[in-house]
């Protein structure tokens, strides 16, 4: 299969990076945190490229497998925990330690172990592993910037999935024998030159991508060790588990001579026109920005996974502002006019006014609507995937809408149906909406009341059988 992205004569490994963050930016291929540049992509189609993870018959004969922390590897992480192996996760860029094993608890349900799954999730429910620790990793699974189908791998310039596996050979936890599977979009998947290739890079044995698996048969061998010369004083002081690891190599008389720190790069004055630096430095604002909103996502996220079954459930104040919002214009209507809710067809067409709602719902949030796409489609779609709703808010002009479902079970059922979901051509984002992944403990809030979603005008409450209220964009 000819690559998507043509790679230069003479293309460095930056090069290659920089053509394709700039491809997945102009062709939208990615999801939250944007822009991708100077990170491993999360890419559309993430979580198809790690379901067939599954179809792996090394996935299927292993039973402890390392997984890198990043976005798009969530789900291969996720598919990890639902098979019932031991999932070690890197510690993120090694500041506490090699990796941690995540543990959930006993006779989680799929809704938890979605949970234990993000990074969040992976801080709240994980031990930590010591390099005296006799771990056998039988799998690895990273994220690359850009592959080749011969196995040639690069990451986002940082090093540190190469450290990793290089860390993990130097305590004796993989092998020669061991496979490593890399999670892409079949745009990462370019001509990489053999020559740009080092003796610490690692390479990977398959690559999984949203339409295929590719085996690389890749011949080059992978790092037996850490190579202490392309190490510096400066990486172990940020990186303190790299001294305990010299320490122990050197009572063990290995050479480990440390390289010479690089001189500071000198700032370079970046050619083009003012409009291409105003369009970098919007970039830089919304990386900032993302990485706040990450932030404030990851820290409001409270798990309660010992709580059984009532894990998702969210006190009504807590439910966020794209919701809250939703929900006090439900209450008054469009111009003052009252509308009517009611449930989908598997409720025996039963009208659930407010009063009737059950006191606690679980809303999943519906991103990437398509323009000019009508409630109707999207319901007629919902129920082909047998994800019907209790209750509907479209919000087409923002390109979203939010489902409210009677528990996080009946939710979550949706989401595994909702996934991979396309609509006039177009994959539409389906997660929990953000107020119900922070999972709030019961109490008060203590949140200020935010802006609403959106306009009223802009919202109306619909069901799967009445199409009075249905909104088309002008």
């Amino acid at each position: 299969m000819e690559p998507l992205i043509k790679i230069n004569p003479g293309a460095t490994k930056w090069d290659i990076r920089q053509r394709i963050w700039d491809y997945i930016e102009d062709k939208n291929l990615a999801n939250f945190p944007r822009p991708v540049h100077h990170r491993i992509p999360n890419f559309k189609g993430a979580v198809q490229a790690c379901d067939r993870l599954t179809v792996l018959q090394e996935f299927k004969s292993s039973q402890t497998i390392k997984i890198n922390p990043d976005r798009p590897q969530q789900h291969a992480r996720f598919v990890t925990l639902e098979a019932h192996k031991t999932l070690l996760v890197p510690t993120p860029r090694l500041r506490s330690g090699l990796f941690n094993k995540i543990v959930p608890p006993q006779g989680a349900s799929k809704e938890q172990l979605r949970i234990c799954s993000t990074s969040q999730g992976v801080k709240e429910f994980s031990v930590p592993i010591d390099l005296d620790a006799k771990v056998k990793v039988d799998l690895v699974v990273v994220g690359s910037v850009a592959v080749s189908e011969k196995g040639f791998r690069i990451g986002k310039g940082e090093g540190f999935a190469d450290l990793e596996y290089a860390m993990m050979a130097s305590m004796g936890a993989v092998d020669e024998s061991i496979v490593v599977v890399t999670v892409v979009h079949d745009c990462q998947v370019v001509d990489i030159p053999e020559e740009l290739m080092e003796r610490h890079d690692l390479s990977v044995d398959y690559i999984l991508t949203p339409s295929r698996v590719i085996k690389t048969n890749c011949l080059s061998p992978k790092p037996e060790g850490i190579i202490w010369t392309k190490l510096d004083t400066d990486k172990l002081e940020k990186i303190p588990i790299l001294k305990k690891l010299l320490a122990l190599e050197e009572q063990a008389g290995k050479d480990v001579t440390l390289g010479v720190a690089p001189p500071p790069a000198e700032p370079v004055s970046q050619p083009g026109p003012p409009k291409k630096q105003s369009r970098r430095r919007l970039r830089q604002k919304a990386a900032r920005h993302d990485a706040h909103e990450e932030s404030k996502e990851e820290k409001g996220v409270e798990p309660q996974l010992n709580a059984g079954p009532r894990l998702a459930r969210v006190r009504k104040e807590s439910r966020g502002n794209e919701v809250e919002g939703a929900e006090r214009r439900r209450r008054k209507g469009r111009s003052g006019r009252n509308l009517k809710e009611k449930t989908p067809e598997d409720t025996g067409g039963e009208d659930l006014t407010p009063s009737k709602m059950p006191p606690s719902v679980t809303t999943v949030y519906l991103g990437g609507i398509p323009t000019g796409l009508r409630v109707s489609e999207l319901k007629t779609s919902l129920r082909e995937r047998e994800a019907a709703p209790l209750r509907l808010t479209w919000q087409g002009a923002q390109h979203r809408a939010f489902l409210d479902y009677s528990n996080p079970e009946a939710a979550a059922k949706a989401l595994e149906a909702l996934q991979g979901l396309t609509l006039n051509g177009h994959s539409v984002q389906a997660e929990l909406a953000k107020s119900q992944r922070r999972s709030k403990r019961p109490g008060p809030s203590n949140r200020k009341a935010e802006p609403a979603a959106a306009p009223a005008s802009d919202v109306e409450v619909v069901d799967s059988k009445n199409e009075a209220h249905e909104q088309t964009e002008q």
